[in-house]
């Protein structure tokens, strides 16, 4: 019993700490430190960071849990297929907002590859929720894999360490989210599947 616990507990962080709203911020910071962005000002780096927050956490998080009250639900009510439109429209709109935003201030192209890889994969699944209920917690670490791949391409650096680590974070996701039964295993399978596919394309070709 006591093992249970502490299983379903770590998948419970696992899942906390990498949600899908959580991704973009983790990957801008990393580019932040480790691409040519890190010299620049700490003031830019701040006013990147806050823009990317505020749009892909913060105003997501507040108006699904606005959506959720006026209904009445609780956040089990969220995790029915037939629910979650609304919440992937909130969603979409509040990363488009930010993508024109990002746009018009001319961001570096892969900064913007990042923030479309992240809203294209919220599209495809809000399209597949009509026949599955895509996890978009392993749709977004399959984002991250894709993006990997997509910047050791661009920027010809060996990718090896960085994969592991990723696909291990990927398996670790979507692995927490059959622990807690809030998926089954096409679910996550085809999560990683769209997440890989878009986050790669949306970096390379953007």
């Amino acid at each position: 019993m006591f093992e249970n616990k502490y299983l379903i507990l770590t998948a419970q962080i696992i899942s906390m700490v990498f949600s899908p709203f959580n991704m973009p911020v983790l990957a801008v910071v990393l580019l932040l430190m480790f691409s040519y962005l890190s010299y620049t000002p700490w003031a830019y780096k701040l006013i990147v960071l806050t823009m990317v927050y505020v749009f892909t956490i913060l105003l997501p998080r507040l108006s699904i849990f606005a959506y959720r009250k006026l209904n009445g639900w609780s956040r089990h009510h969220l995790g029915k297929r037939a629910n979650r439109y609304v919440p992937y429209i909130l969603s979409i709109t509040s990363y488009a907002c930010l993508l024109y935003l990002m746009h018009s201030a001319n961001m570096p192209r892969f900064t913007l590859g990042l923030i479309a890889g992240a809203l294209v994969i919220q599209v495809v699944c809000a399209m597949l929720n009509n026949w599955i209920k895509v996890s978009t917690h392993a749709a977004a670490a399959g984002g991250v894999v894709g993006a990997l791949t997509a910047f050791s391409l661009i920027f010809r650096f060996n990718p090896t360490s960085w994969l592991c680590l990723s696909v291990l974070l990927c398996g670790a996701v979507c692995t927490s989210r059959l622990i807690l039964r809030q998926h089954r295993l096409p679910d996550v399978g085809i999560g990683v599947l769209v997440g890989i596919i878009c986050g790669f394309c949306c970096i390379y070709y953007i």
